[in-house]
């Protein structure tokens, strides 16, 4: 099967540092209360730039790091489920402030599996050989959505935003396997019928509530047989994996995979204490990092797993060759 190429990545956060002792002014916990339980340390939030924002910075990166020509972006994917409006999408923002007359854009909405589920459709796309050149970006700013009054949920979550340039490549590995069920296990942003045949009392809006031990459980058992299934697909072995990127949801929940998994807990990378779960954005950012840190560099041949789980239910991984 045809693969894709990263041909650039970048990711873009806001200024603002949270830490755990500022949250304890307002909630009541403590920083060791809740490194040990989620691993997160501080995290970014915004003071006022929404997704879009972070997501154009992203775009901006990515054409100047590939040097490409806005008009040559053929389509641009933005994964989020904390979108600026219900219409116009983010990507399309995205896309008439970056220039890119010719592409076409759209949002994806799958959570925290966002990212991984917008490079298979991504490589769908280059398949055909009508579209070379793909922006997949994933990014989320939870902190609009988050009950910064609940301390089970408001410790876990930050803003950010990262992505790709994708192109086809013949040579390089691609191999997927999505899931998804529907459970409102995770929900958010739940928005109310309102209308004069309902009565126009609107309501309380509705923060993002999540069962933390049914996802930490789902988590682990899943994202775990979803890395074996590709395995098992492309005939490797965990050996043979130079990299895992999960998603950033929780320090513990990286750690039992890996012990499931029966490896190194260095083969995963792990930033979730710098920036919390960023949602769509984790994995991208941590790719993001990866290249600017020398861990990645392109034309290596390294063989690295996304594998991304969240609210929807939804699941999945995706095999790439760097």
């Amino acid at each position: 099967m045809t693969g894709v190429r990263i041909r650039a990545a970048a990711h873009y956060l806001p200024s603002t540092v949270l830490d755990n002792h500022q949250i304890s002014t307002w909630v009541d916990t403590t920083d060791e209360w809740i490194v040990k339980r989620t691993g997160v340390s501080e995290r970014r939030i915004s003071e006022g730039e929404n997704t879009s924002d972070l997501c154009i910075q992203v775009g901006k990166q990515l054409l100047e790091t590939s040097g490409i020509n806005p008009e040559d972006i053929d389509m641009v994917l933005v994964a989020t489920f904390t979108p600026d409006y219900g219409t116009p999408s983010v990507a399309c923002l995205v896309q008439a402030e970056l220039g890119a007359t010719n592409a076409f854009a759209f949002d994806l909405s799958a959570a925290c599996s966002g990212f991984v589920y917008g490079v298979s459709v991504a490589q769908k796309y280059l398949l055909t050989k009508q579209y070379k050149n793909i922006l997949v970006i994933g990014a989320d700013v939870l902190s609009k959505i988050t009950d910064w009054s609940d301390r089970g949920s408001c410790i876990l979550f930050g803003d950010g935003a990262g992505g790709v340039l994708l192109g086809a490549d013949e040579n390089a590995l691609f191999a997927e396997k999505l899931y998804s069920r529907g459970d409102k296990v995770i929900t958010g942003g739940f928005t109310k019928v309102v209308n004069p045949l309902t009565g126009m009392e609107r309501g309380e809006y509705d923060f993002l509530k999540l069962d933390g031990r049914e996802v930490f459980e789902f988590a682990v058992k899943e994202a775990t047989a979803n890395i074996n299934e590709i395995l098992e697909q492309t005939g490797m072995s965990i050996d043979d994996i130079d990299h895992i990127i999960p998603h950033q949801a929780n320090g513990r929940i990286i750690e039992a995979i890996a012990k499931k998994l029966k490896t190194s807990l260095e083969k995963f990378y792990v930033n979730i204490q710098k920036y919390g779960n960023t949602s769509a954005a984790s994995i991208p950012i941590a790719l993001s990092e990866m290249f600017k840190n020398g861990t990645l560099k392109q034309g290596t041949g390294k063989k690295v797993i996304l594998v991304g789980f969240g609210g929807g239910l939804t699941w999945g991984s995706v095999l790439l060759s760097i």
